[in-house]
């Protein structure tokens, strides 16, 4: 049985770089301690708002008059709260 021919590759060069591509990573700094103090609050101000809802919100007269309205309060406080988290460095 004859060989089979073997084809010769050329050798692999990388584009050069350039330094204006806009696939060029931009190194960022971290977050502002803030900005981790406003996203901590904000879950834990949701977290608190559930809580005090379920233990003492009947007695409390703007959170009685809110309602339901309290779940949707405090779960936006603590969505709001986890979506900074995706900004967060």
């Amino acid at each position: 049985m004859p060989k089979s021919k073997v084809r010769k590759k050329a050798a692999y060069t990388p584009p050069p770089a350039d330094r204006h591509s806009p696939q060029a990573a931009r190194a960022t700094a971290p977050t502002h301690p803030v900005y981790v103090v406003v996203m901590l609050g904000l879950m834990l101000l949701g977290l608190v708002w559930l809580v005090v809802n379920y233990l003492a919100g009947h007695t409390i007269g703007f959170m009685a008059a809110l309602g339901s309205w309290n779940f949707l309060i405090g779960f936006s406080l603590i969505v709001v709260g986890l979506l900074m988290t995706m900004r967060w460095r």
